[in-house]
């Protein structure tokens, strides 16, 4: 683990000392973790691997105030687990970086790594490096996750055909809902009153959709291992955007049924009592960390079967087209209309 010396009132040396102690375990394949300048494995047979990073800014990813710093680990870590689901690989390791402010207390760097660990043992991921610093604007926290696959087989965003269908995992806009909860619930009367009129079991899933997704690792290395997609992408941004991504890499167009989109019952009760559309809400909101993925046709029956089999909830809600024909949405009446891609984008 490099260090980099820096003025602050915690003891840095102390801090990772205690993070190796804390969360460092010994794993087969590792010849070196933390406590050299870098960490080591050793590949014992073809296989591929796979490197995701995310770096997070307190006031642009996440906010103190509203959310814990376990949650804040919880949810960064998920994000770059749903990166490795949607290449259908297995996680193995984790690295980790931190820029912490002169004010934040020790206990809460060990919250936010308790966070950070309870998504990792979920799929057996061990932390094996990373780096600490000084920070005069916020908490950064910049998380490196290394997965594998064997070799040649893996999915990508460029591999969509004309007439592929398009599928999602789970319900959307669920995240989107449980941040709104959880940020103007806080500002005004009217505010809280609409939320109370939520039911506490609504309430909670959204909440808990937000502040704990579940990476859909076992879906993803289904669909590989099982050859079903031929495209995928994790929804990190929102359906838009993250539709014109597999689109823009397969060089392909598309035709979304908005009536087929998955919206969980919460999601639309949290809508009506807001005057929302939920549609909208799962095409621009982000961050459910679903899997978005293209099949061909002829094994759509394969799929929602062994889907089925699994327990997993996969929904079919479009075509792909010709590159052409762009990406348009179908509404409920049959009226279509060019999709416009209003998903989140950093420095738009």
């Amino acid at each position: 683990m490099a260090i980099r010396k820096a003025k602050h009132t915690i003891q840095e040396f102390a801090l990772i000392r205690t993070i190796a102690r804390r969360f460092a375990r010994r794993v087969s394949r590792l010849v070196r973790g933390i406590g050299d300048d870098a960490a080591v494995i050793a590949a014992s047979r073809p296989i591929w691997w796979h490197f995701t990073t995310d770096l997070l800014a307190e006031g642009v990813h996440f906010d103190l105030s509203v959310a814990s710093a376990e949650s804040v680990g919880y949810r960064a870590a998920m994000a770059n687990l749903s990166d490795i689901a949607a290449m259908g690989a297995v996680p193995r390791y984790l690295l980790t970086s931190l820029a912490i402010p002169k004010s934040f207390p020790s206990a809460r760097i060990f919250d936010l790594y308790e966070g950070l660990m309870r998504a990792c043992r979920i799929h057996d991921v061990r932390l094996i490096g990373g780096d600490t610093s000084a920070s005069k604007a916020g908490l950064f926290l910049s998380i490196t996750l290394i997965g594998t696959t064997s070799a040649s087989r893996a999915l990508f965003r460029n591999g969509a055909h004309v007439g592929d269908h398009i599928y999602v995992t789970g319900t959307l806009g669920d995240s989107f809902a449980g941040l709104q909860l959880l940020t103007r619930g806080k500002t005004s009367r009217s505010t809280r009153r609409n939320r109370h009129q939520l039911g506490r079991s609504h309430r909670q899933f959204l909440v808990n959709r937000h502040l704990r997704p579940m990476a859909r690792i076992a879906e993803g290395q289904w669909l590989n291992n099982a050859r079903l997609a031929t495209a995928a992408i994790d929804l990190s941004d929102g359906l838009s955007g993250d539709l014109q991504h597999i689109c823009e890499e397969s060089r392909v167009g598309a035709e979304l049924d908005l009536g087929k989109i998955p919206i969980s019952t919460a999601c639309r009760a949290y809508a009506e009592r807001n005057g929302l559309q939920p549609v909208q809400m799962a095409l621009t909101g982000g961050e459910d960390y679903e899997l978005l993925f293209t099949a061909p046709s002829r094994k759509q029956a394969t799929i929602e079967r062994q889907a089925r089999a699994r327990g997993y909830r996969v929904t079919c809600i479009g075509t792909i087209r010709p590159h052409r024909f762009g990406i348009q949405m179908t509404s409920s009446d049959g009226t279509m209309r060019p999709m416009p891609v209003t998903s989140y984008e950093h420095f738009r």
